[in-house]
């Protein structure tokens, strides 16, 4: 039988402890998010539907964006058994500098327009914290402004080579003079997605209003004080700051972009180049050849081409083929640190966040970037720890599984060989892809020689059996 007796006051103190107010409104909200998913929860509830669709949607169908999420859920782990670790090391030698952990932030455009902090609060998140920022060439914060914000951190600056290149050329050079250490020269934007969703949402610098546009953000009051009551909101980089992203690109991108292009930056560019945009395990090898300091693995967020290649799944076939050679990066897709752990362990060196940084700003300007970067890092340190690694060099292809979802449909050998020889750039004639194209000419001679010799017919004077 339970022996019962009167409560005793002073055990009811100890046990009612009631949890100490947070004033803050900003503070309050971002203690509730556990996850990158309650971030975008609460981003929702207080950004206008146009800006957070841009941060949200994709291209077309949105199918690459699903499928690269869907890939990192469709994934077993390994752990390791008695290993002893005290300690988890996050940190990373990455294009020749530090980074406290093996993530840093993406370049994303329209960024204020998301929250009014805009790239401020990314660069100083970043630096704060130890990562490095990519600032986007459609940011809202000029590269200047981004080096005061983040004046002794890691800067990196994204490029797009337009249709006028002498300002793809300025860009470089005022970015190099800012003391920015790496630049990514995007290959994906020869004209821009079908992003349907603004152009349905009229989304564009400056703002297209319409009734309905304006009834959505009434109930987001914070959101338009911070609009109204801030600078101008424009492309900091660019003259030209009218119209939709497609209509940005589309006007100042250029299809004709080449390795010339790319070889000219180069010249331009004093510090590391990567080339942010690869697909395909070809191009990869194109770039190795060419010398270029790194790649990322990105189908651009889904936002141009859909049923675009998954990256994730590319990378321990990239990493195979040419990660001794340069360094591969991945994004598209990352939603937390279980993502980027199972990254690196296939083969990343390093991974960049896009709309998780985008989700943490909308939900709370620079403290919701430091709750994004929080996150993340706790998610890794415990995904590390229960996998038995101490250190990110330790995770290996045997930590992870890629569990199949989407079977490519088998295709003839000789056809996918011959459209991967015709689809190769003819100007580029590295001394590696030109010793394999050789012996691969000369292979071919030799086995139709046979054949045509086995096809032969018999000659009058041999024996027939």
């Amino acid at each position: 039988m339970v022996k019962r007796q009167f409560p005793n006051p002073r055990e009811l103190t100890e046990l009612m402890q009631f949890k100490k107010a947070t004033l803050n409104p900003t503070d309050r909200r971002l203690e509730k998010a556990l996850t990158i998913a309650d971030l975008r929860r609460i981003a929702k509830r207080r950004t206008p539907k146009a800006p957070f669709d841009y941060t949200e949607g994709a291209a077309e169908g949105e199918l690459s964006l699903a499928r690269a999420r869907q890939a990192f859920e469709d994934i077993e782990f390994h752990p390791s058994i008695l290993r002893n670790v005290p300690v988890v090391d996050m940190s990373r030698h990455v294009l020749g500098g530090p980074s406290a952990l093996p993530f840093g932030i993406a370049p994303t455009g329209f960024t204020r327009m998301m929250q009014t902090e805009g790239e401020v609060a990314g660069a100083g998140a970043a630096g704060a914290a130890g990562i490095p920022f990519t600032l986007s060439t459609l940011g809202t914060t000029s590269i200047e402004d981004v080096k005061a914000a983040n004046p002794d951190g890691r800067n990196w600056f994204q490029l797009y080579v337009m249709r006028e290149r002498e300002i793809s050329y300025e860009l470089t050079r005022r970015a190099a003079a800012a003391g920015f250490d790496t630049l990514f020269f995007t290959v994906d934007t020869p004209v821009a997605g079908a992003r349907l969703r603004d152009k349905r949402n009229g989304f564009s610098i400056p703002p297209q209003l319409t009734p309905a546009t304006v009834l959505d953000t009434l109930p987001r009051p914070a959101w338009w004080i911070n609009f109204l009551t801030t600078p101008k909101l424009e492309f900091a980089s660019l003259s030209s700051t009218g119209g939709t992203v497609a209509d940005l690109l589309n006007a100042a991108m250029d299809p004709t972009i080449s390795f010339d292009d790319l070889d000219i930056i180069r010249e331009i560019w004093p510090g590391k180049i990567m080339v942010k945009g690869v697909q395909t395990v070809e191009d990869a090898k194109l770039l190795a050849d060419r010398g270029v300091d790194g790649i990322v693995l990105s189908n651009h967020g889904g936002r141009q081409l859909d049923r675009a290649p998954i990256p994730f799944h590319l990378l321990p076939h990239v990493a195979r083929e040419v990660g001794a050679d340069l360094e591969v990066h991945l994004d598209t897709g990352i939603m937390s640190g279980a993502d980027i752990v199972a990254s690196v362990a296939l083969g990343a060196r390093f991974t960049l966040i896009g709309r998780a940084y985008l989700y943490g700003l909308m939900a709370g300007g620079r403290r919701g970037v430091d709750k994004t970067i929080e996150i993340l890092r706790n998610e890794i340190v415990r995904t590390m720890t229960l996998l038995e690694v101490s250190t990110l060099d330790e995770l290996g292809p045997q930590h992870v599984t890629q569990l199949a979802r989407l079977t490519p449909i088998a295709r003839p050998v000789t056809d996918a060989a011959e459209a991967a020889v015709s689809s190769k750039p003819k100007t580029v004639r590295s001394p590696r892809a030109a010793a394999a194209t050789k012996a691969a000419a000369a292979s071919t001679s030799t086995t139709k020689a046979s054949k045509a010799a086995s096809a032969k017919p018999a000659s009058r004077n041999s024996v027939t059996k």
